[in-house]
């Protein structure tokens, strides 16, 4: 039999790299889901002690950011095809269907603060269709906020599969609302229930867009 190989003879370990560990995070998020990248997991798949993945990555917080800010360079960049409002729009719902593909991200993306590269550059096409448009420069800083919160709840809402048992209680809770008690309630039942969630995603959109247009912002915008 032939001897076991020594430690100098075995292939040695690629080196620790946030990067490296950003991508094995990437990886076990699209064979596992969400609920599987954790520290102790990426370390076995990194053949590492958990410990030392702190020295990239601070908590699992700033891992998911970073997982998001992987996947957000999978979205493409914004077509030139169409108005400035519906290229916004199409790039939001671009960032909404990257977040639905992994649904556990979706909320989690609710209180990631991604940093990276792909996240500014979602932030600079942003601004840029915004300025197209001739939003002025303070709406413009402050509209994206709300539409990335709008497109990011709105992911976080539908990629909730164990959501469905609540909202079919939801609706019938609506549909045989007393209209005695719930006058108001009874009467937009209908409309309450109406639209399918594209629908109101993207209604939801052209409401914020034509809210940023037409209104302004403070005028003291002190910095925290």
């Amino acid at each position: 039999m032939a001897p076991d190989k020594s430690r100098r003879e075995r292939p040695a370990k690629p080196a620790l790299s946030r990067d490296g560990i950003v991508a094995a995070a990437v990886g076990i998020l699209r064979e596992e889901g969400l609920r599987k990248v954790t520290m102790r997991r990426l370390a076995q798949e990194l053949d590492t002690g958990a410990a030392s993945l702190y020295v990239y990555v601070r908590n699992t917080a700033e891992l998911h950011a970073a997982i998001l800010d992987e996947l957000l360079g999978t979205i493409p960049e914004p077509s030139s095809e169409g108005g400035w409002r519906d290229r916004l729009e199409r790039l939001l719902a671009a960032y909404t269907s990257t977040l639905l593909e992994y649904p556990g991200l979706a909320l989690s993306a609710l209180v990631a603060r991604p940093s990276g590269e792909n996240y500014l550059a979602l932030v600079e096409n942003l601004l840029a269709l915004l300025a197209e448009g001739g939003v002025p420069p303070e709406r413009r800083a402050w509209g994206i906020d709300i539409l990335l919160q709008h497109a990011t709840a709105t992911a976080a809402e539908h990629a909730d599969q164990e959501s469905h048992d609540d909202w079919d209680a939801l609706a019938r809770a609506v549909r045989d609302a007393d209209e005695t008690t719930h006058p108001q309630i009874a009467a937009h039942a209908a409309d309450l229930l109406a639209g399918h969630p594209a629908q109101r995603s993207s209604w939801g959109f052209q409401v914020l867009i034509t809210g940023i247009t037409r209104t302004a912002v403070p005028p003291e915008r002190n910095p925290e």
